[in-house]
């Protein structure tokens, strides 16, 4: 019981932890299900429901154990920090799929093409790239393509 307890305080302080860094920063949804708020509290109406894990948020305040959000479509409200995750996910914007490479470079053979709107993960950005995962598929896509990145941010 002891360990179950232990590892349960490991991850809320996990979770906690990185989202006390200075703001803007980027997270992503924790939950299945997330409501954002009209303000800082439990008591201020719901003004809309996530139900996509992993979708990036852009964190533009902090209040207490309070967060406020922006999502891909600039919808702005408050989510409770322990539904927010530090992990790097982006969303694949544009109208048509985009291309996801084998390596970071344009003329690289391209693997598959990713749906505008897909979540995935995305680390070592640089350069203009990301190496991001989708399930099992993985792959370099450029910034440009992505909400979840800065056109200029690196990320290890």
């Amino acid at each position: 019981m002891k360990r179950l307890v232990g590892l349960g305080l490991l991850a809320l302080a996990a979770s906690a932890s990185a989202q006390d860094r200075p703001v803007p920063y980027w997270a992503s949804i924790q939950s299945g299900e997330a409501m954002m708020r009209t303000g800082p509290a439990r008591t201020y109406p719901g003004i809309w429901l996530y139900q996509r894990r992993d979708l990036p948020v852009r964190v533009l305040k902090r209040h207490e154990n309070w967060r406020l959000i922006q999502d891909s479509e600039g919808t702005q409200g408050w989510m409770l920090r322990t539904m927010l995750s530090d992990t790097r996910t982006a969303l694949v914007r544009g109208s048509s799929p985009r291309p996801v490479h084998a390596n970071a470079e344009e003329g690289s053979r391209v693997r598959y093409l990713a749906e505008p709107g897909t979540v995935g993960r995305v680390d070592d950005c640089g350069d203009g790239w990301c190496h991001i995962k989708f399930g099992n598929k993985e792959g370099h896509i450029k910034v440009a393509d992505l909400w979840g990145v800065e056109p200029n941010e690196v990320v290890d």
